[in-house]
Parts: structure tokens; C-alpha cells; sequence
């Protein structure tokens, strides 16, 4: 994974990231924002067997879930209106019933317009479930008007 971005202090404004953790669907698939600053975000879910698909792992519907939350995170976490062009993922290694999957995502490059983002998620024992790679178009518009 890239880096993260470094823990300056800097803070996302609480209305914001209570609008990223509210988040109807990953509410649907339990998946939860556990953090946002900055270029940075992180969230997790549990593989239930809701989530599961027909060979009895994580559906790679959900594990794509779990890693575009993050991705929404972390590309909106500047306040401004961030709007996803293009997610590629590689999906590496299956979810397994039961286990806590973790995603990270960190800003790799942003300009005024565009901003490209990579998000890991990694299973119980640190094995890299997924990866991706992620483009966001940058709208003038700021958190605090959009509505």
C-alpha cells in the first residue's frame, strides 16, 4: 500500500465524515468508517454469510464495497466534492467466512481537478485480499454546500 498520509493533526470536519460513515449501503453490507483525515481513510467489515458467494467466500461485490467506502473517504476528505472516473481492481485472494476485512486508502497524487487514490484491503492475517487503484474528478463545489 502507499504510504499513508502523515498524521499532521489535521482533521476532517465532523460533519463530513459523519456524512461518509452514514453511508446507506455500507450500512447494508456492515461495513464501518473507522477513519478519515486528510488523504487517508480506513474501514472494515466482517465476511457474514450475507456477504458470502457461491463457492462460500466473500462475494467480490462486497469486498468491492468495502474498498470504494474507503475510496469515497478518502478522495472527499479534503472537503471538496470528489466524483469517482475509474476504479481498477484486483481482486488477490479470497475473504473467508467469519474474517475482518480491513481497507486503507491513501492519496497518491492531487491537483485542483483530479486526485488518484490506492486502497488495500488485507484479511485477518495481513494477506492482501484486494487492491485498487482509483481516479476521482474534483468539482469546485465544497462538503459544506452540497446537498
Amino acid at each position: 500500500m502507499a504510504d499513508p498520509a502523515p498524521d499532521d493533526g489535521a482533521q476532517v470536519d465532523p460533519a463530513l465524515a459523519a456524512r461518509l460513515a452514514a453511508d446507506p449501503l455500507a450500512g447494508l453490507l456492515g461495513i464501518a468508517l473507522e477513519e478519515v483525515r486528510p488523504g487517508y481513510a480506513r474501514a472494515a467489515m466482517t465476511v457474514g454469510p450475507q456477504l458470502l458467494n457461491a463457492v462460500g467466500t466473500a462475494h467480490g461485490g462486497a469486498t468491492m464495497a468495502l474498498l470504494d467506502v474507503v475510496h469515497a473517504a478518502v478522495s472527499n476528505s479534503h472537503g471538496v466534492v470528489a466524483v469517482a472516473q475509474d476504479v481498477h481492481t484486483e481482486f488477490l485472494a479470497p475473504g473467508r467466512p467469519g474474517e475482518r476485512l480491513v481497507a486503507e486508502g491513501s492519496e497518491l497524487y492531487r491537483s485542483r481537478r483530479t486526485a488518484v487514490y490506492r486502497i488495500d484491503a488485507r484479511g485477518d492475517d495481513g494477506r492482501l485480499v484486494a487492491t485498487a487503484l482509483a481516479r476521482v474528478f474534483r468539482t469546485d463545489r465544497s462538503w459544506g454546500t452540497a446537498g
